[in-house]
């Protein structure tokens, strides 16, 4: 009873996880003004009622207040998932407590499974995220050039610059569009250019959009044609996309192999934890526990500096 128990409680805390996150995944753009907010810090001014649970409110204003709490939001918003750093976290518990109690559960009632399948759901939320940001960030990129087409066009035809983001804003999909969109409501509410381009590449860590950024910021200060100079930049990034893409698809199989081969040891042990424990044990025996805690650190040294050569060799500057 009391395995069914607690293995009926690692599931339904798992099922909550998926729907918290699929609950993000298809939430609607009403929350721009919630993220506006965030970043124009107007919500530590304006207190709010809602629904919520005075508990769920309390934790959300303790950690928004703190340093982690801020790089939680920058961390959501940069994946465009529209939780807040309370809420994320106790997705994060709740993935730790339903995992570890299942590995509990499979792996013998022992504190060290519990430990294995806490530490397997508490890199699933961080995994989510960087994925959802990696993703974002390619398709961002990949539309800059676009971007830019429809800017230089704008400006020669007499638009002025926060009219042709405007124009990004509702010509182009996302999540571009929606960035831009973020920028000209801010400037709308009179935060200067600066500061708005500033936040948006904040939100969107890119190489490319700080080439864009800084082209705009300087030719506000000198003055000149910008869109002459947007002219350049949008052919100088659509070569770097070009040549970025030729290296990604020859080193692909370098870098997935240095993923597989790193992970593969320490997924075989885990899974002959559960399936064989006696086995893995023979590491951890009496007799020759020096030998075993050799061979253990001696394989997680290997396997770190294989994966970081590997890496770095895939690794190609543009």
């Amino acid at each position: 009873m009391t395995n069914i128990i607690l293995i009926g409680g690692g599931v339904i805390a798992l099922v909550l996880l998926v729907v918290g996150i699929v609950i993000s995944a298809t939430g609607d753009k009403t929350s721009i003004d919630d993220r506006l907010n965030k970043y124009l810090e107007e919500d530590k001014k304006i207190e709010t009622k809602d629904s919520k649970g005075a508990l769920t409110d309390w934790v959300n204003r303790s950690v928004e207040k703190s340093s982690f709490g801020d790089r939680i939001s920058r961390e959501l918003a940069r994946a465009d998932l529209k939780f807040k750093p309370g809420e994320y976290i106790a997705l994060y518990v709740i993935a730790i407590i339903g995992v570890g109690l299942i590995a509990f559960m499979l792996g013998g009632r022992l504190l060290i499974s519990a430990v294995i399948g806490g530490a397997i759901g508490a890199l699933l939320p961080r995994m989510y995220v960087k994925s959802q940001q990696s993703k974002r960030l390619t398709r961002f990129n990949d539309q800059l050039p676009d971007m830019l087409n429809l800017m230089v066009n704008g400006l020669r035809a007499g638009f002025s610059t926060l009219q042709s983001m405007e124009a990004v804003s509702k010509e182009l999909p996302a999540p571009i569009c929606d960035e831009f969109r973020r920028v000209v409501q801010e400037m709308q509410l009179g935060i200067p250019m600066e500061k708005a381009l500033a936040n948006l590449l904040r939100r969107i860590p890119s190489q490319d959009l700080d080439f864009l950024v800084t082209a705009i910021n300087v030719q506000r200060e000198v003055g000149g044609n910008l869109a002459e100079i947007m002219d350049v930049i949008s052919y100088t990034i659509r070569e770097r996309i070009r040549i970025k893409g030729d290296i990604r698809s020859l080193t692909a199989q370098a870098m997935y192999s240095g993923r597989a081969l790193a992970l593969m040891p320490v997924g075989l042990l885990c899974i002959l934890w559960f399936l064989n424990r006696s086995y893995v044990m023979e590491f951890f025996n009496k007799d020759h526990l020096l030998c075993g805690g050799i061979a253990l650190g001696a394989a997680g040294v290997l396997i770190s500096i294989g994966y970081f050569v590997m890496t770095r060799i895939a690794n190609v500057e543009v």
